[in-house]
Order: C-alpha cells, then sequence, then structure tokens
C-alpha cells in the first residue's frame, strides 16, 4: 500500500486531465485537480453541471471534445453502461486514441463489466486503469481514497493525477484488482448495514434508542456511521425525499452486490452474508421489515 506524500513533493508532471461525470465524486476530482492545476476539460450530460465548481472549466460539447485535450481522463459516471456511452461513437473518448493516452475509470463495475470495457480500450491502444475509491463525501478536499488496478508502469504514468484527488493511493495489483478491491471493500460496507438492520430490530423490541446505541459504536471506534447510519435516519415514511436517498442507496447497494456474486461464482465459492443481503435489500436500507417485529 502507498501512503500520500506532501503535494509540492507529489506533483512532478502536471500533465493535462479531463473528468466526465460531474456527480459527488467527479465535482470534486475536478475541483482538486483545478486547485493543482493539471484540469484540462470537464463533460457531463447537463451542460451548466461546472457552473457552481470552483476553478472548473465550463462543460465541454462531447467525450471526444474533452479526450482532444487532456491525455489521462477520469471517468466518474455510475454503471457501466454510463461508461460504454462514453467511451464509444463519433463522440467518444476513444474516437480521439492516441499513444500515450490512459483512461481511469472510478465508477463501479463489475468484473464482466471491466472485462468487456477493457477490449474497447485495447482495441484502441489505451490503456484503462481500474480505480475503486471511497470517501466520496470528502471528495472537494483531497479525502477520496484510490484502491487501483494495473501494470506498475501504468499506474506510474497517471499517479500525479491520482495524487492530485486522492489522500491515499493503494496500487492493489495488476489489471482487476482495483475493481475487485473496491467489491470486497462494499461487501464489508452493505454487509454492515444488514447486521445493522438487525441490530436496530432488536433494539426497538427491546426498547433501546438506536440513536444512542449509535452514538456508544461510533464513540468507541473510529469509524463513522457504522452499521446503524441508516437505522438512526428519519422515517422514510414521513418523507419523499429520505425515501429517496435510501431507494439510492439500495440502488448502489444491489448493483455492487450483485457484482460481488459474479465475481465469487467465477471462483466457485458462495457469498452467504452477501446473498442474504442482497435478498433482503428493501430490509437493508429501512424500506421494508422481514423479520416478524411485535405489534
Amino acid at each position: 500500500m502507498e501512503y500520500r506524500t506532501p503535494i509540492k513533493e507529489r506533483i512532478t508532471d502536471m500533465g493535462s486531465a479531463g473528468v466526465i461525470g460531474l456527480g459527488q465524486i467527479g465535482a470534486g476530482v475536478a475541483i482538486c485537480l483545478a486547485r493543482t492545476g493539471q484540469l484540462a476539460a470537464v463533460y457531463d450530460i447537463r451542460p451548466d453541471a461546472s457552473d457552481m465548481l470552483e476553478g472548473v472549466p465550463p462543460v465541454v460539447a462531447t467525450p471526444a471534445e474533452l479526450a482532444r485535450q487532456a491525455d489521462v481522463i477520469v471517468i466518474a459516471v455510475v454503471n457501466a453502461k454510463q461508461t460504454v456511452d462514453v467511451l464509444s461513437g463519433p463522440d467518444g473518448v476513444l474516437s480521439q486514441a492516441r499513444p500515450g493516452m490512459s483512461i481511469v475509470l472510478v465508477a463501479t463495475v463489475s468484473i464482466e463489466d471491466l472485462d468487456a470495457i477493457r477490449e474497447l480500450t485495447d482495441r484502441e491502444g489505451v490503456e484503462l486503469i481500474d480505480c475503486g475509491v471511497t470517501g466520496g463525501p470528502k471528495s472537494r478536499e483531497n479525502g477520496l481514497v484510490c484502491l487501483v488496478g494495473g501494470s506498475d508502469e501504468a499506474v506510474a504514468k497517471v499517479r500525479p493525477v491520482l495524487d492530485g484527488f486522492a489522500k491515499l493511493v493503494a496500487h492493489m495489483g495488476g489489471p482487476g484488482a482495483g475493481m475487485a478491491a473496491k467489491i470486497a471493500r462494499n461487501v464489508i460496507v452493505f454487509g454492515g448495514l444488514r447486521a445493522g438492520y438487525e441490530a436496530s430490530v432488536l433494539c426497538r423490541n427491546a426498547g433501546v434508542d438506536v440513536r444512542q446505541l449509535s452514538e456508544v459504536i461510533e464513540a468507541s471506534s473510529d469509524s463513522v456511521g457504522g452499521p446503524l447510519m441508516l437505522a438512526t435516519r428519519d422515517d422514510p415514511s414521513s418523507s419523499d425525499q429520505e425515501a429517496a436517498i435510501r431507494e439510492y442507496t439500495r440502488g448502489l447497494m444491489v448493483k455492487d452486490l450483485d457484482a460481488a456474486i459474479n465475481l465469487a461464482r467465477s471462483f466457485g465459492i458462495g457469498l452467504p452474508l452477501v446473498e442474504l443481503t442482497r435478498r433482503t435489500d428493501q430490509a437493508v436500507v429501512g424500506l421494508a421489515d422481514v423479520m416478524g417485529e411485535k405489534a
């Protein structure tokens, strides 16, 4: 594992970077790279997506236009389909493929989807670095952690850009290792939510204030939120916004757990906790109860 060094020592090759996708993570990456002078261009399906992002230039018209301006392209979209969309076609990144171009994929996708995406980039002679990230809420403050997969040479080439937006870059191994590590990390996160759901059911039946239990857990560990992070939120039936947050979380969880299950099957193994969490996805995010609580 490689740890962050002071920014003045890390950024020795400014290069030119582009960011595709200006959601929570992509916006933070773009702001950090603008701060270090590495950001050349950004793209998002929303033309005004960069208007309120400090130091970030206006959104270019197409991914191809971004690729004309950037040597290292960070793709921070939601899923594999969106990744393929921005890479492909006459307006896609790969229409501008050239020697020396590198793509850093920070979207969490299945290993199967990653292999398909790599086939596209390999065909055009473009290096693909898989880069699972955590710490999204701190992305604007150089707070991301990168779990990187790629050859030593490929990772070294994009390292100044990674250091420009991350507090920790961990080279997990060869191609695919970064994504596999992110999937494994999410097994712990979402499995923890299942544990938190079961603990909250015990608390409600035993008359224990679940928020106080959450405070105790936080005070006795270094974790933030932890397994009870959803159990301590407002009832989703009282707020459409709260229900939407939980449904969004469920969507991410299902995508990532399916990726974990598929990866495990490729090794001929099962993941009982993951499979249980996947089957009870509505309950885990607080949109249903399946454990037969007392009336």
